[in-house]
């Protein structure tokens, strides 16, 4: 089989340059080998990468590797890219450091597939230098650990004005119950909305979330957790009895929380903050660890000590009006 590569210039001796210049590189041992290579762009192997698989990609991920293949980045031939490529391209990101080393990550697992399962010339090692110069450079970081917890007062005004919606909307979704499970259940946005009430054991005051978050694994992670007396209420008092237990996506409560909370002008508080503030409130409550990590889910019990740094003693939360606004004592009867 013969080897041919073709390239075009505006003047001959520009042509006559290339051409010796190849001509010396392909006689180098391996040469011709590594020039027959399939060397796509980095965007071709990226769309490769999301349509063959098997595994749910996260929308997070979706779009940081939508973004990436979209740029003049995403537009080179594997064989080009160098640790220097992927520094540059890094910085030039206008983003916080914690959302660049997301996307680091998520082109990295791009980069761990393209050779090994096609043979692809992306190396391996060039992604890891960047990576490691990005971190000395200080372009890259860790998320930081939020502390971010709603003041009574700050959820006062958050619970009106979502009753106040709901009065004029009744077919809006209940964002009063579904901030308040999330403090009492610590239930993520998006486990809220798989609940359903045929993985409600009542008997045992737990649920099964689907799904749950954990690293490295999220479909199919199926776990028990416990539900505080509050959460029960809660799922007790809501007008379903079969199917979903909460009625709404989670975009949707997400925008909706942040609208509220811009309209309030309640500053830096996101919805994933009440799960701290649940998780928070149970250690204030005099729960142990294994205790709380039954209601939470979490599997380290390392990971819950950012948890424990208590401002209070004792339930902040106990005769909190909006509970029995929100579930009624007679309909947990």
């Amino acid at each position: 089989m013969v080897f041919t590569e073709a390239k075009t210039f505006e003047r001959r001796p520009a042509a006559a340059s290339w051409l010796e210049k190849r001509e010396r590189e392909l006689a180098q041992p391996g040469a011709l080998d590594v020039a027959k290579q399939e060397d796509p762009t980095l965007a071709a192997v990226i769309k490769k990468v999301t349509e063959e698989s098997t595994k749910t990609i996260g929308k997070t991920k979706a779009q940081v590797l939508r973004a990436i293949s979209d740029s003049d980045f995403g537009q080179k031939r594997c064989s080009e890219i160098g640790s220097a490529d992927v520094v540059g391209y890094a910085r030039s990101l206008k983003v916080q450091p914690q959302t660049v080393g997301n996307y680091m990550a998520h082109l990295s697992s791009v980069f761990a597939i393209a050779r090994p399962a096609w043979g692809y010339p992306l190396n391996e090692q060039a992604m890891a230098d960047a990576r490691k110069v990005l971190g000395k450079l200080g372009t890259v970081s860790k998320s930081k650990r939020r502390e971010r917890r709603p003041t009574l007062d700050e959820l006062d005004k958050l619970m009106t004005h979502f009753g106040e919606i709901r009065a004029k909307r009744i077919d809006s979704n209940d964002m009063q119950a579904i901030t308040a499970f999330a403090i009492f259940s610590t239930r993520r946005q998006e486990e809220i909305t798989l609940l359903t009430y045929e993985d409600l054991d009542v008997a045992h005051s737990r649920i099964m979330v689907r799904d749950m978050k954990h690293p490295g694994q999220k479909i199919g992670n199926d776990q028990w957790c416990d539900l505080p007396p509050e959460a029960m209420r809660i799922i007790q008092a809501q007008p379903h009895k079969t199917g979903r237990i909460f009625r709404a996506n989670a975009d949707a409560i997400s925008a909706a929380f942040t609208r509220a909370c811009q309209f309030l002008v309640i500053d830096d508080l996101h919805f994933h903050d009440l799960r701290h503030e649940g998780a928070s409130r149970l250690f204030e409550m005099g729960l142990t660890i294994p205790h709380v990590a039954a209601v939470t889910g979490h599997r380290s019990w390392s990971s819950l000590q950012r948890y424990t740094h208590l401002r209070h003693t004792g339930d902040r939360f106990a005769g909190w009006k909006w509970l029995d606004t929100i579930a009624p004592p007679a309909a947990a009867d």
